[in-house]
């Protein structure tokens, strides 16, 4: 529908007696593509913008441009946000190391685009130094080498070194929890031991537990029977 003609080309002359019939018909195309715009812009921006611009300013593309004056930055202020976000940035091990050196690689880009670019090599150093210790042994590895890694390659050796680490914690869990269990058995078995032993002989000792004389069992004792009839207890069966 051509809307955004009067934004993508500038205004053509206002046709006179002596313009062609194609001038006229590029100039009401532009014109009717003009009015179009500013009605959907104004119509589609708080009332206050609309306010803070002159009614005075009649197309589009001036429109456009004054709204954006509103709206300036100082790029040496992102500038210095941008690149203290990057300096600062530290991998905590949360979500995956992929992802981080993305972000990384992202605020490069937007430094970029304000006329800092930082070098691949300096891109590289950064995302090493705020790697967390477990890393230690991959920094080393990187240093005493004499090849340079891309980003690219960066992003491919830090995620096999992660999910090593994941494995070697993995497995070190696991053979500290075995280690504990089987711990743990030894003392329960040490503990029952001397029970089951006092046990077996308090068993194997005869004599009447209850009188404390060796020439019966317990449920012989006469004084034992006379105790349960006492506390109206059924008697017990007779021995055969």
């Amino acid at each position: 529908m051509d809307l955004d003609l009067a934004i993508r080309t500038e205004q053509p002359t206002t046709p006179t007696d002596s313009s062609t019939s194609e001038q006229r018909v590029n100039y009401e195309k532009w014109d009717r593509s003009n009015r179009m715009s500013l009605m959907i812009i104004k119509r589609g921006i708080p009332e206050a913008f609309r306010g803070a611009v002159s009614d005075s300013v009649t197309k589009a593309k001036e429109y456009l441009d004054e709204i954006e004056k509103r709206f300036a930055k100082s790029d040496k202020a992102e500038t210095s946000t941008i690149l203290k976000s990057l300096i600062s940035m530290k991998y905590k091990g949360k979500g995956n190391v992929r992802e981080y050196i993305m972000e990384m690689s992202h605020l490069a880009s937007r430094l970029k685009a304000l006329n800092l670019e930082l070098s691949d090599d300096m891109l590289v150093h950064l995302v090493l130094i705020s790697l967390p210790n477990q890393f230690s042994q991959f920094q080393i590895s990187y240093n005493c080498q004499k090849e340079k890694w891309t980003l690219n390659e960066l992003i491919s050796y830090c995620v096999q070194e992660e999910e090593r680490l994941k494995q070697d914690k993995a497995e070190s869990a696991h053979l500290a929890s075995t280690t504990k269990d089987k711990g743990k058995k030894r003392r329960n078995e040490a503990t029952k031991g001397p029970y089951v032993k006092k046990q077996k002989q308090d068993n194997d000792k005869k004599g009447c537990f209850f009188c404390n004389k060796p020439d019966h069992v317990k449920k012989e004792c006469p004084k034992y029977h006379a105790w349960r009839a006492k506390k109206g207890l059924p008697e017990l069966p007779k021995a055969k």
